[in-house]
């Protein structure tokens, strides 16, 4: 057998372990772009067809027939680039507001416009932060954000409200028993004609206020801690009873569609009489195609009646999904001639 050179092995060695180092390098690498490499499959599903592939301006194919102000330029790192990860987290991560109201107008700390839907009752927390992460790569950057930090802050305040939430919870419940036997052995003392006659008096308790807060922010930190990871539930929405007097219809269907624009800009993604998105199906004969109870069900949970579909659920609460429901009632255009196109 030839004996192999000592400068030889050395040579093997370094290779080896240069070879090695890459592809530990490279494992970390794509672990690393895992989370943008989600973000991006949600983004071309929720996102790219008003805001394109590539974050340009005029590329998505519903672009056009959006009312102003129409998306930013995701792809120019001038302007992007003057927006934290969190501001941008929270265009896409945020409650519905009316954009009438001059309140929402004056706040600074809400970038976001009505045709902007939300996903904070579609996505979980760290999906978001996957989309976030993806829109920087389309100008030029990269998530800087803490996720990890994010996820023990979380962990930490649930693991401190509850302990909070059980204390308070036995003082309450220690109390009510207090004040149960203390009534007991007064009513002990009463004759039977007085039994008759007594109604034990109503006690506020200051412990059930503490209580009651306590299990509210309880319950608050441990949904942001489990809705990190995972999505919002999807809840089954129970059938409505829309029947309303003809005065009150009226005033509703105004409402409704002052909150289609105002709020939860559904004009960004349906058209009426040809004008608004392309995204979803037009509304123009909803009052003859569609059946208010569906119509209610649909806004309140769209996800829970088709698990793929690109309308997120847009946190609308029942007086809400109600006045929109009878709006879209109130829409019964002629029917076409010809064949109405299926949405992109």
């Amino acid at each position: 057998m030839k004996p192999v050179a000592k400068g030889n092995i050395t040579g093997a060695f370094l290779k080896f372990l240069t070879l090695g180092l890459i592809a530990g390098l490279l494992m970390y690498g794509c672990a690393g772009d895992e989370k943008t490499a989600k973000g991006k499959k949600l983004y071309h599903h929720y996102c790219s067809h008003c805001h394109g592939d590539s974050g340009q301006q005029g590329e998505g194919f519903n672009w056009d027939r959006m009312p102003d102000p129409r998306p930013k330029n995701l792809a120019s790192n001038a302007e992007m680039s003057t927006f934290s990860d969190q501001e941008i987290f929270d265009t896409v991560y945020r409650d519905m507001r009316d954009w009438e109201d001059p309140k929402v107008l004056d706040d600074e700390n809400y970038f976001a416009v009505p045709t902007m839907p939300t996903f904070k009752y579609t996505l979980s927390e760290e999906e978001i932060w996957g989309i976030v992460a993806h829109v920087r790569t389309l100008h030029g950057m990269s998530l800087t954000f803490d996720l990890v930090g994010r996820k023990k802050e979380l962990e930490e305040a649930y693991q401190t409200a509850k302990p909070e939430m059980e204390a308070a919870e036995a003082a309450y419940n220690a109390a009510v028993e207090k004040v149960e036997a203390a009534q007991e052995a007064y009513e002990e003392t009463l004759t039977d004609e007085q039994l008759e006659d007594y109604e034990p008096e109503e006690i506020t308790l200051p412990e059930e206020a503490v209580f009651l807060t306590a299990n509210d922010k309880f319950n608050k930190s441990k949904n942001a801690f489990e809705y990190f990871s995972k999505r919002p539930k999807k809840t089954r929405i129970e059938r409505p009873d829309l029947t309303i007097s003809e005065a009150d219809l009226a005033q509703q269907v105004e409402l409704g569609k002052k909150l289609y624009t105002g709020t939860y800009g559904c004009n960004g993604c349906h058209s009426i009489n040809d004008v608004g998105g392309l995204v979803g199906p037009t509304l123009d004969r909803a009052g003859f195609r569609l059946n208010p109870t569906w119509i209610y069900r649909w806004i309140r949970n769209p996800q829970a009646m088709k698990k793929k579909t690109r309308m997120p659920n847009l946190g609308a609460s029942d007086a809400d999904a109600r006045a929109l429901t009878y709006y879209l009632g109130t829409l019964r255009a002629p029917k076409p001639e010809g064949p109405v196109p299926d949405p992109e």
